[in-house]
């Protein structure tokens, strides 16, 4: 009989599983993400502008807690949220295959 071997350290599997919850709890700010895009959220490669939102979501809230000790405040958010928006054709275009 063959036991699979599992790769992924049993720290770094709990600490993925915290970070699914985590996405679960803050499913509003994620709508709200999607609602401040319109140029983004019309484009057809949804798929890789949405792993680039998600790490700039993710560094923003690292960034927050490395630097500020916290975790970002509502206002903080919605500020996150204007920049995205006024980058969003940077976006797209950074993006574009040549």
């Amino acid at each position: 009989m063959l036991y699979r071997r599992y790769i992924v350290d049993k720290q770094l599997e709990e600490k993925l599983n915290q970070k699914i919850s985590e996405v679960a709890d803050k499913s509003n700010e994620l709508f709200k993400i999607v609602k401040s895009l319109d140029e983004l959220k019309t484009h057809s490669d949804s798929f890789g502008y949405g792993i680039v939102i998600g790490r700039l979501y993710n560094s923003f809230y690292y960034q927050c807690r490395r630097i500020l000790k916290r975790n970002p405040t509502s206002d903080e958010f919605d500020e996150f949220l204007k920049i995205l928006n006024k980058k969003q054709k940077e976006i797209l275009n950074s993006l574009k295959l040549s």
